[in-house]
């Protein structure tokens, strides 16, 4: 057995070298997504032109706030729309023009920026239908609360459950809607296909402007 102690200078340098290192691919990659989300970087359209240039989305046109979002979730939902599993004319040939590495380096940069803060809108009324399958759900057909995978004020929780708090109604009912026809992958256990199927159309307005009336919040 090597019973030589291990040289403290050495060990001390190597672990500085590896931070430093650490420290500036992470800074690339950063930089990298930037100038992705800027417009800077091969065929791929500026995402700042559809996502804000802060990365907080364009309601009116359905476009998502990005900014804040889990890298991991956004990663996914690049490769789908590379791979054509998740369909949408504007973003499948986007993330087609994007590589591997692009797409990690851009979900990155958006995962990074801070949630910016929401006009206020009126608060959903309890007894709302919205605020009663977002809360409560619907056991009686098996249909779960939509913050029991989201989180209380549908804040988020983890990579597989995006925060649905203050995103634009008509991107979230249109995502509901992508579920019921097959035009976006199923997700964790198959879950959102299973749910957004026994909503109706109504429903399906219902929860989005709900959400959309909240307040998103950066809990990072």
């Amino acid at each position: 057995m090597n019973t030589t102690p291990e040289c403290p200078t050495v060990t001390t340098r190597w672990r500085v070298f590896s931070l430093g290192l650490g420290l500036m691919l992470s800074a690339s990659s950063h930089a990298n997504g930037a100038a992705i989300a800027q417009g800077g970087v091969g065929a791929a359209p500026a995402c700042q032109t559809c996502h804000g240039t802060a990365g907080e989305g364009i309601a009116q046109a359905g476009f998502p706030r990005l900014a804040g979002l889990g890298a991991p979730y956004m990663q996914r939902q690049l490769t789908a729309f590379a791979d054509g599993s998740r369909v949408s004319d504007v973003m499948m040939p986007i993330a087609k023009a994007l590589s591997a590495a692009q797409r990690v380096e851009v979900s990155e940069h958006y995962a990074a920026l801070p949630v910016s803060a929401a006009p206020a809108a009126a608060t959903p009324a309890p007894a709302s239908v919205g605020s009663v399958l977002a809360t409560r759900g619907r056991w009686a057909d098996q249909l779960p609360a939509c913050e029991q995978c989201h989180g209380p004020g549908g804040r988020g929780v983890g990579p597989d459950f995006p925060p649905l708090a203050g995103q634009s109604a008509t991107y979230l009912a249109n995502q509901l809607k992508a579920w019921k026809t097959g035009a976006r992958p199923p997700g964790p256990m198959g879950l959102m296909a299973v749910v957004a199927k026994k909503l109706s159309e109504a429903e399906v307005l219902a929860i989005a402007e709900h959400y959309a009336a909240l307040p998103a919040k950066d809990d990072r």
